[in-house]
């Protein structure tokens, strides 16, 4: 049997001799493959597109255990749907043992925004779901971008041509504007008629020779099987008594997602696939795809709608959607990860403060329910704040947080720092775990009622006396209290002095010796008590402030 691959970039031919030695080459790597080389005779445009193809046929015929993908369009960034999405496929992926593949979906070229692919993946680190292959990281099934794949969609694409699943249609734009209208005029769904199905192949390479513009359409054929979904149970849509025949290879030469996400999940080994439930009709479409091309086809699991509160759903027109919103705002990843987990389903036990370990051993995709999931954004707040104390009280994490708050501290106060005791990690250490349980994220504390702890006030002595004309005699008392006690400095060691000093001012009430030295101390009027802010500000900056009071 001749047979023999045309290189269209140079003209040669790999011909019997070339494709027997790859074949040996193919049986030196895995003599069970051997076959996945007797590819139909097309054209290949190199002879490292044939060797990559045959790479690809070795990679899919092999099993690799389970491995999801998240495949977000960066034509946005990614929000709070899409991180669900992608935190479910980590979840599952992690559950089994197996990997998370992050694929860029640019193929709508018309709509990509500048940076959003570097973005999306950014979020998903900060997030703590960091992917397992991805363009960043690379993969030994890449590219993972699908601009960088087009080969690949052209070479699937001839094969559904050549085997009569798929056809050139040369409609023209204006065509399909009028059948669009004509349809809703008819009170009936737009839907392609079908007319290039019939064109006979001369007409075809007519056509083709005279360089006319074409888009290349599937054919949708009727009695399509029924399929089980992991979350909707058994489902079937009869798209070809719906649909027209979808276009797979735009004019551009791009692939639509039908095509693309087909052709990239049988290739890079995707064994399931969880993905948002708008897609579920449009599965029967893309298993008739898979049947085509001869390929076994994923497991698939349609995840319900994240909605808001009031039912609608999330829209990417609410800018307070997007994780680089909440990452700016000072939320925790994990708090943000624990509050769009607990409000739905799939998990054997639904608590708040669970961190992605728990989530992980937690998650069950069989207990994923059908009915949607309402977040409620206004309780973000009090999970953040349970994630805080967590953080807090981990000696490692807090210390990253140290870290995060003197970046913040230098940020906002910069020369009014006057000293530079308060960028310590001691001091920074001291304030989280006396405020902590009390804020709900890093940036409360650099909030005006917080500023005490960064930089002094200036409260002048006439201010003091008119709170209480006992204002010098307070101070003066809770210098000597400061000096005779400085190695105890303990809230509630403190509380009981401060109860001791008030009893010695017969003139003032407890409460007013407090606001004294809360304004002495602080410049507030509120806050802490007086004693968490002694304790957090430190016996000798305590003295500079009470003296400096006494002074003005």
């Amino acid at each position: 049997m001749c047979f023999s691959i045309t290189c269209m970039r140079c003209r040669n031919s790999l011909g019997n001799r070339q494709l027997h030695l790859l074949r040996i080459l193919w049986r030196a790597v895995d003599h069970r493959a051997a076959h996945a080389v007797t590819l139909p005779r097309q054209k290949f445009q190199c002879k490292q597109m044939w060797l990559c193809m045959v790479h690809r046929r070795f990679l899919s015929s092999q099993s690799y255990g389970v491995r999801v993908r998240f495949a977000p369009s960066p034509t946005g960034f990614l929000h709070l749907g899409g991180l669900r999405t992608a935190l479910y496929n980590f979840l599952f992926a992690k559950k089994h043992g197996g990997s998370f593949i992050l694929r860029m979906e640019d193929t709508d070229q018309s709509r990509l925004i500048s940076g959003a692919a570097d973005r999306i993946e950014d979020m998903l680190e900060w997030a703590g779901i960091a992917p397992d292959e991805s363009p960043r990281n690379g993969g030994d099934f890449g590219p993972y971008q699908q601009s960088q794949r087009l080969d690949m969609y052209h070479q699937a694409a001839d094969i559904l041509v050549q085997s009569g699943a798929a056809y050139y249609c040369f409609c023209s734009p204006q065509r399909l504007d009028l059948l669009k209208k004509e349809a809703l005029r008819s009170r009936q769904n737009p839907r392609y008629d079908n007319r290039c199905r019939s064109l006979h192949h001369d007409q075809v390479a007519e056509k083709l020779g005279q360089r006319q513009p074409h888009v290349i359409r599937f054919r949708l054929e009727e009695g399509v099987e029924p399929f089980e979904d992991m979350v909707f149970g058994w489902n079937r849509h009869e798209v070809a008594a719906l649909e027209g025949d979808p276009v797979i290879i735009k004019g551009d030469g791009f692939p639509t997602y039908h095509l693309a996400n087909v052709v990239d999940d049988h290739f890079m080994q995707i064994s399931h696939v969880l993905r948002g439930s708008e897609w579920l009709i449009s599965t029967s479409k893309h298993l008739l795809m898979y049947r085509a091309f001869g390929w076994k086809p994923p497991t698939f699991a349609h995840l319900p709608l994240l909605l808001n509160k009031d039912g609608s759903k999330l829209s990417k027109r609410q800018g307070d959607i997007f994780i680089e919103h909440f990452a700016k705002k000072g939320c925790l990843p994990e708090a943000l990860l624990d509050l769009i987990t607990n409000c739905g389903s799939g998990f054997t036990k639904n608590h708040p403060g669970r961190e992605i370990v728990e989530l992980i051993s937690d998650f069950d995709a069989s207990r994923l329910m059908t009915h949607s999931a309402t977040l409620d954004l206004e309780k973000l707040p009090e999970f953040n704040r349970m994630h805080l104390v967590h953080r807090i009280n981990n000696a490692a994490k807090c210390d990253s947080l140290v870290k995060d708050l003197k970046g913040h501290i230098r940020q906002a106060y910069g020369t009014q720092i006057q000293e530079k005791d308060v960028l310590q990690n001691d001091y920074i250490k001291r304030v989280l775990h006396l405020r902590k349980g009390h804020i709900t994220c890093l940036h409360d504390l650099l909030a005006p009622d917080y500023a005490y702890l960064w930089i002094r006030p200036s409260v002048q002595l006439e201010q003091l006396e008119n709170v209480s004309s006992e204002a010098h005699n307070i101070l003066a008392l809770a210098m000597e209290m400061i000096l005779r006690h400085t190695s105890k400095q303990t809230t509630e060691y403190l509380n009981l002095e401060l109860k001791r000093l008030a009893e010695k001012i017969e003139k003032c009430q407890y409460r007013t010796v407090m606001k004294v030295l809360r304004l002495a101390l602080s410049g507030l009027q509120q806050g802490p008590s007086v004693a968490e802010m002694m304790v957090s500000l430190g016996p000798t900056e305590i003295q500079y402030r009470l003296q400096r009071a006494m002074e003005r």
